[in-house]
């Protein structure tokens, strides 16, 4: 299949992390951290771009050599450790009101999943949560501002500005890249933002339609098992040019 555009090799690879290098068991996919390597081998540097929180991005960004930096909670945290301090685009209090809001009128808990314990810009709820329900009530409250998106990772609840294209846009700003020098790589609605700045983009198979949709490729295979295949035809194509 066609992967890529012939003749065109990517300077970046911007990559989600939850759904997309990770197995169908949401474990990591071990062949495509190993494809990841690869990449930066050649000199592509790989960028982690992910609704993760920036502790467990830095881990994986560290365990894979990665040279790009890291776009965390959907573009809220943008952050190199060559940097310093990251850039926090907003500090998550409304978005935690919002939840204890959720809480007071659905009965839900409001903690929402472990990893906001560590959150700098958003909110997570539990992704198995009604989300029309929370839509409808956060669109009739003081927080109707704010974007509600679900992934297979949460709900996020964030302010209406952050997005993975926005955090993605300064990120490559710094980076002095181009985004249509970049390919990026997803599986969820919160990825949408990232393939529409990007010169090229890839769902892994198993996504959601609503990306599927945007994506100019789609992969056959499922969630991990996409990134080596598609490293491979990046790498031919760097050497042939």
């Amino acid at each position: 299949m066609q992967w890529i555009p012939t003749g065109w090799v990517p300077k970046a690879v911007a990559v989600d992390i939850d759904g997309t290098i990770t197995d169908s068991s949401k474990e990591i996919h071990l062949g495509a951290i190993a494809a990841l390597r690869r990449l930066e081998d050649a000199g592509i540097a790989v960028i982690l771009a992910t609704g993760n929180i920036r502790a467990i991005t830095y881990g994986l960004w560290r365990f894979i050599g990665a040279s790009g930096p890291m776009v965390c909670e959907n573009g809220g945290v943008i952050w190199h450790p060559d940097w310093g301090k990251p850039i926090v685009r907003a500090d998550g209090a409304r978005a935690r009101s919002a939840g204890q809001m959720l809480e007071d009128e659905l009965g839900l808990d409001s903690r929402g999943i472990t990893t906001n314990d560590w959150r700098e810009s958003e909110w997570c709820l539990f992704p198995n949560e009604d989300l029309s329900a929370i839509t409808k009530l956060i669109s009739k409250s003081q927080y109707a501002d704010l974007s509600v998106v679900k992934t297979g990772f949460a709900i996020h609840l964030m302010e209406p500005h952050l997005s993975k294209g926005e955090g993605l846009s300064i990120a490559l700003d710094k980076m002095q890249i181009r985004p249509d020098e970049v390919l990026a790589i997803g599986d969820a609605p919160n990825d949408i933002s990232m393939f529409e700045l990007v010169g090229h983009s890839v769902a892994v198979g198993g996504c959601f339609d609503e990306l599927a949709a945007v994506a100019k490729v789609i992969s056959p295979y499922q969630h991990g098992e996409t990134i080596a295949p598609l490293v491979d035809a990046i790498l031919n194509e760097f050497e042939l040019n």
